[in-house]
């Protein structure tokens, strides 16, 4: 919605105030000119530049940053979970991998998440996303492509460990630049978007493995290897083109011109807070972040759904494989879950946003995936059924992950809590991807009652976190609803509060 005003004498709404040169100034020091009397302004008054609209702005920054986001983002999926698809084709055979192996092969590559999310969030503010997205994907595409060629146990430990490196900045990264790209009521779409990039990497991979695994023998090389070489050639190509082309902060958008540029920010600003872009994070603010409870309770949203999502893109292949599926028809049966979940994804943030709100459409999908997994703790003789709740699972797993991430993350104020605040989330969560690889165990099948019990445990997990989560930002918004928000605050004092500022208003 918008408001025009043409040839208006209104003073600027509360939100904004006109200091003494015909400013107008946005919540405390961002300044931006009121220009000529013919004026569009956004549903958060903020004036648009006269030659454009604010839905104009909008789609051109969609088109200049979410195709990108969703690519690198498929790609890091794919060779992320595509050795799921290789031991479908004896890559456990040749490799000569005993017992559980195989499950520490695939634990080994979240153990860099868990200490290096937030340094990474660090240095993609200090070097800009167009060099540090890139270069982390370059790194692990050249990675990908040596699982492929791999001689022994220990070399698949090392490339699965740099791996993880490389990936750890990825997705943290995307979502923090997204968010200080979009108002908070724009973001869902655009956050579920870039995230179902992962169902498309889930199908397109089953698709894929079973179209190179027919490759076996050629060159030597097992069907298995071709996977990793072939698909990380593509990251590889598709990064480099990337450090040309990829967008950055919007500071930084040389697509816009200088006014475009100072209408964002303002819209921004107006919506969230000061960002202080500028601004350097240190040690400090770590610890000060890390003193909010719901910061917390973010991380272990995130947490409980880890299990259950990394364990479906690890073990998918193995579970289909026990409906007595060959290798090619267990990776083209994997294709319809993931399908659904990307569908069921976009659905579920159209209606978020538009209805503007996050809790349910995070607690009721929850409460969906819980009862799949009991379904599949008591039903063992029907495929039918058990195909079915795969999907799901997919559904509920895949489809609420997104949602819960941006909820927390446009709840965060300002360029540095929410730089480290989506880091730790992100962080801390994939230590539910070390619990994940060990939780479907080869000794467990076909029914995997102990896999599908813990993946049981940590939805329930996320579901009271999200829940708590709900409770207590509804609670902070009724207190600062009832108290004196004009405190004095200088702009500078709110740019660092954040979130914190008394005026912030959290979504829910």
């Amino acid at each position: 919605m918008r408001n025009i005003a043409k040839g208006s004498t209104k003073e600027p709404k509360a939100l904004d105030r006109e200091n003494g040169d015909g400013n107008v100034e946005v919540n405390g020091n961002n300044t931006y000119h009121a220009g000529t009397a013919d004026a569009e302004y956004d549903e958060l008054h903020v004036q648009c530049p006269p030659h454009t609209t604010e839905r104009k702005i909008v789609t051109r920054i969609d088109w200049r940053l979410i195709p990108f986001l969703c690519i690198m983002y498929l790609l890091a999926f794919l060779d992320r979970v595509n050795i799921a698809n290789a031991r479908s084709f004896f890559l456990a055979r040749d490799l000569h991998l005993e017992k559980v192996e195989y499950n520490t092969a695939l634990t080994i590559f979240f153990v860099p998440y868990v200490f290096f999310e937030i340094p990474s969030n660090i240095l993609l503010k200090r070097f800009s996303p167009r060099i540090w997205l890139p270069g982390c994907m370059l790194g692990f595409g050249i990675m990908s492509v040596c699982q492929g060629l791999v001689q022994n146990y220990a070399g698949l430990l090392a490339t699965r460990f740099f791996l993880g490196v490389f990936e750890t900045g990825m997705f943290p990264g995307c979502f923090y630049l997204i968010g200080m790209w979009y108002k908070r009521s724009e973001a869902q779409k655009r956050y579920s978007l870039f995230f179902s990039s992962t169902s498309l990497a889930g199908a397109f991979g089953g698709l894929l493995a079973s179209a190179i695994g027919k490759m076996d023998g050629i060159r030597g090389y097992s069907g298995w290897r071709w996977i990793f070489i072939l698909e990380g050639i593509l990251t590889c190509v598709a990064a480099i083109i990337f450090f040309f082309i990829f967008p950055s902060f919007p500071e930084q958008a040389k697509w816009l011109t200088e006014e475009e540029r100072a209408y964002v920010k303002a819209r921004l600003q107006a919506d969230q807070g000061s960002s202080a872009a500028e601004r350097k994070i240190s040690l400090r603010d770590v610890v000060n972040v890390m003193k909010d409870h719901r910061v917390w309770l973010g991380g272990f949203m995130y947490f409980g759904l880890i299990v259950p999502a990394y364990s479906y893109a690890f073990f998918a292949p193995t579970i289909i494989s026990t409906y007595n599926y060959s290798a090619i028809q267990t990776q083209l049966h994997s294709v319809p879950p993931w399908a659904a979940s990307f569908v069921f994804s976009l659905l579920l943030a159209t209606l978020s946003d538009w209805t503007r709100h996050r809790a349910a459409f995070a607690i009721v999908p929850l409460a969906m995936t819980v009862s799949a997994f009991a379904v599949l703790l008591t039903v063992h003789t029907n495929k039918t059924v058990e195909y079915a709740m795969l999907h799901l699972i997919t559904m509920g797993t895949y489809g609420v992950m997104p949602i819960i991430v941006c909820w927390f993350t446009m709840n965060l104020g300002g360029h540095h809590r929410r730089s480290i605040g989506t880091a730790w989330q992100i962080g801390f969560g994939n230590i539910g991807g070390i619990i994940a690889t060990y939780a479907f165990l080869d000794t467990d099948a076909p029914y995997f009652h102990n896999g599908y019990s813990i993946c049981l445990g940590f939805t329930c997990l996320s579901a009271l976190a999200s829940t708590l989560y709900f409770i207590s930002i509804r609670m902070e918004n009724r207190k600062r609803a009832k108290a004196a928000t004009n405190v004095g605050l200088s702009g500078y004092e709110k740019t660092e509060l954040g979130d914190l500022n008394p005026e912030f208003k959290y979504m829910y």
